[in-house]
């Protein structure tokens, strides 16, 4: 897992980078400049454009992942790269006009609480647009094992945008709708410079002379886009029913819990980058031990490290808030709890998800999804209206661990494996301890002093441990690496 490693690293930081400025933008500038109500509406506007990318990039981005190491000719490769661009500007010649033409049944749908925000909903196509070409020729960087670059202007390159636009919405060069013009124009910008780089990295050929295998591949990216367009429901669809259930500063409280908790999956975000085309290879080529390595290891590495952010987080709540100190947010703690164990869960499968969709077994991420996705639906009316904005975070936690069960039993019955081994176990004891001895740590100086301290403590306790114990090869390694170069 060298190059797994190395660039799950790089990755890693560029993520860190990315959700520290997101935490800036989120938890101080928006609603320091902009407001919870304008807040909430950008939050959604994006979120809703996330429902909407996977129509138009037609899961073409993973079809582009799973058959690329299939082919051994460079005119086969090319042939792929052409029918993962052809797909979707067909889709966008046919999907710009069903839009505008049903817009404004659209807009007074998704903003049934105040309409007076409607006028803002073109942005979501605008947006979902430039995000799903984007997606595809990420792919293309990512099946030469060059993700790093791309995953500077996937995660941290919107983030700086967005921290840009407010910094100059505050000062007043920007009013709010120049705000929203800009955020457009920064949004293709970032797909101008992705699209000249693939095209640097790989130099495509225009080949349209992909007959033989086009049934196949469009099969799967047609099994890949409902299940795409499944999991963007459930990652969105909390803040979507929040904002026509609710208010939209519900949105703004709920997104910056949900944020926090997603702090603990930025080890697996900067690991699948990478880690997916590898797993695709190895399905190729029927290297299954290997297979079965890479689930392991993935898993132990990132239960490992998820498992610190989430002592971090979880351990540093209250503090944390007092520290924000912004009207209503605090309703948010219970949330990141809650999510944050969902969370955790996730990232404790590996590489499962990859495997998944890059086996013979792709299929059954169709069924996951809409299983999971009607399943969401269904907890968010209930929950929502039940309980509240805590009622989204259960419908999260529930989701996710009964899809994650589904995966683990899958992979089991059909290969054989599982993400699990005796150092999850002691991973799982130490979380525990640790939780336990700095959960009645309390400290009386202030809230950033406090988590500084603890975060100290806590982060140089389950290091030690962790390297003691040698729960990780590849992070004692890592440490081992690091110290020497030091």
């Amino acid at each position: 897992m060298g190059i797994v490693v190395r660039q799950s690293f790089l990755n890693l930081i560029s993520i860190g980078v990315a959700f520290l400025i997101g935490a800036v933008n989120t938890l101080y500038l928006y609603p320091t400049f902009l407001g919870s109500k304008l807040q909430g509406l950008i939050i959604a506007l994006l979120a809703i454009s996330n429902l909407v990318q996977p129509f138009i990039s037609f899961g073409t981005q993973h079809a582009v992942i799973r058959y690329y190491s299939k082919y051994t000719k460079k005119s086969e490769k090319d042939g792929l790269l052409t029918l993962s661009i052809l797909i979707p500007f067909v889709i966008v010649l046919l999907f710009i006009p069903i839009f505008f033409a049903y817009y404004d049944q659209i807009r007074q749908y998704l903003f049934q609480s105040d309409q007076s925000l409607s006028r803002y909903a073109y942005v979501i196509l605008y947006i979902a647009v430039s995000t799903s070409l984007f997606e595809v020729f990420y792919s293309w960087l990512r099946v030469k094992l060059k993700s790093v670059f791309g995953n500077f202007l996937k995660e941290l390159y919107p983030r700086l945008l967005i921290a840009f636009l407010l910094i100059s919405y505050s000062m007043g060069i920007l009013d709010f709708e120049n705000f929203v013009l800009f955020l457009i124009y920064g949004y293709y910008l970032r797909l101008i410079i992705i699209v000249i780089y693939s095209f640097i990295i790989i130099k495509p050929k225009l080949n349209l002379n992909f007959k033989n295998d086009f049934k196949e591949i469009f099969k799967y990216c047609l099994l890949i886009f409902l299940s795409g367009a499944a999991s963007s429901i459930i990652l969105d669809i909390d803040k979507s029913m929040l904002s026509s259930i609710l208010t939209v500063e519900n949105v703004a409280y709920y997104s910056v819990a949900v944020f926090i908790a997603a702090v603990i999956e930025i080890p697996g975000r900067a690991m699948f980058q990478i880690l997916s085309p590898v797993v695709a290879n190895a399905i190729n080529k029927n290297h299954y031990k290997k297979l079965e390595s890479l689930l392991k290891k993935s898993s132990t590495n990132l239960v490992l490290v998820a498992s610190l952010f989430f002592l971090l987080i979880n351990l540093n709540l209250d503090d944390f808030y007092e520290m924000l100190n912004q009207d209503g947010y605090s309703i948010g703690i219970p949330i990141v709890i809650i999510v944050s164990f969902g969370k955790l869960f996730s990232m404790s499968i590996g590489c499962i998800n990859n495997i998944i969709s890059n086996s013979k077994y792709y299929y059954y991420t169709f069924w996951f999804s809409l299983f999971s996705s009607v399943l969401a639906v269904v907890l968010n009316i209930y929950l929502i209206t039940e309980y509240g904005i805590v009622g989204a975070a259960y419908a999260t936690l529930i989701v996710l661990t009964i899809m994650n069960s589904l995966k683990i039993y899958l992979i089991k019955s059909k290969f054989n494996i599982h993400p699990y081994s005796k150092d999850t176990i002691k991973i799982i004891v130490l979380s525990g301890i640790a939780y336990i001895i700095f959960s009645n740590l309390q400290l009386d100086f202030q809230p950033f002093i406090n988590i500084t301290v603890k975060s100290t403590l806590i982060l140089t306790l389950y290091t030690l441990s962790a390297y003691i114990f040698r729960l990780s090869d590849d992070v004692n390694i890592f440490i081992d690496k690091f110290n020497k170069n030091w």
